[in-house]
């Protein structure tokens, strides 16, 4: 029989899922104390996304599909332009705040502090601050995905409703989506530990992240072929979009041998990718030296 007075000196571990829900509620307080500032951000958001919309919709007046025999046409294509925004809201509502300050936390020595806090580094680092504006793209998102599957399910030729492992596969593979672009923008933050500040790679961040808003078709062939591969095997940024929407906007059934290897790879890259990323961020860690030294 145990000890009670070692029972109670047995440290305690935090519970990380009370820490999230207490930075999620700081986060919409701060955010609500700026009332308007916050409906000027969602509706900022909101008109990009129209703007976008609407450009695509002038494509569509000139073209049946994105990409000559790649499938995408208007209606499976805003399923796609949908699990974009589904990503990026996700990522930038939890992980692009706290990145950017991340370089600033090095420079003012706030570092020092999240260090010796009982909880995850990685873990404070990634969620003290939660940008609820950016979510009113996902609201979007919502709105688009269900105008263009309703669009997908009444139309004349080749109708298309998904099936229920269809939807499941696609959260699944959403979420995956938003841990390899999570992966990549914790690493690249790690960076400011050695560089002392990295504006240059968040702008790295968004330019090869803008590859992933497109089918992964249009770069397969001609000169696109490096950047196919470039981006579905080293950095696989193709995959986080183009393999939860083609989940989606097309039959689960037929699927073709490397369609399927490539939602395999998906999960592989995942898991690399946290892996990768978590060894990245712990590395830096060690070279951290503190603000007054």
């Amino acid at each position: 029989m145990d000890d009670p007075a070692t029972k109670e000196s047995k440290p305690v571990g935090p519970n990380y899922w009370k820490v999230f829900l207490t930075f999620a509620s700081n986060s919409l307080v701060r955010d609500m104390t700026f009332r308007v500032n916050f409906f000027l951000q969602c509706v900022s958001s909101i008109g990009w996304t129209l703007m976008n919309v609407g450009f695509y919709l002038i494509i569509f007046q000139y073209t049946g599909s994105i990409g000559e025999d790649t499938g995408w046409d208007r209606d499976k294509f805003f399923v796609f332009l949908a699990t974009t925004w589904f990503v990026n809201s996700l990522v930038q509502a939890f992980f692009m705040p706290n990145a950017q300050e991340f370089s600033e936390l090095i420079r003012t020595g706030g570092l020092d502090f999240a260090l010796l806090k009982p909880i995850d580094t990685q873990f404070l680092i990634s969620f003290r601050r939660i940008d609820w504006s950016a979510l009113s793209n996902f609201v979007a998102g919502i709105v688009i995905a269900a105008i263009a599957l309703y669009s997908l399910a009444t139309r004349e030729v080749n109708p298309m409703i998904p099936s229920l492992i269809s939807v499941l596969l696609y959260f699944v593979f959403v979420v995956c989506g938003v841990l390899i672009m999570y992966s990549l923008m914790i690493s690249l933050s790690a960076t400011s530990i050695w560089l002392g500040r990295n504006q240059t790679l968040y702008n790295f961040w968004f330019y090869i992240t803008n590859f992933s808003r497109y089918p992964m078709e249009i770069y397969d062939r001609g000169w696109g072929k490096p950047l196919y591969g470039f981006f579905t095997f080293v950095i696989p940024v193709l995959l986080v979009v183009n393999v939860p929407a083609r989940l989606l906007a097309r039959p689960i059934d037929p699927r073709t041998d490397w369609e399927w290897m490539l939602v395999g790879w998906a999960l592989v890259a995942t898991l690399v990718s946290l892996a990768t990323s978590r060894w990245i961020f712990k590395k830096a860690l060690l070279s951290y030296r503190s603000a007054s030294s």
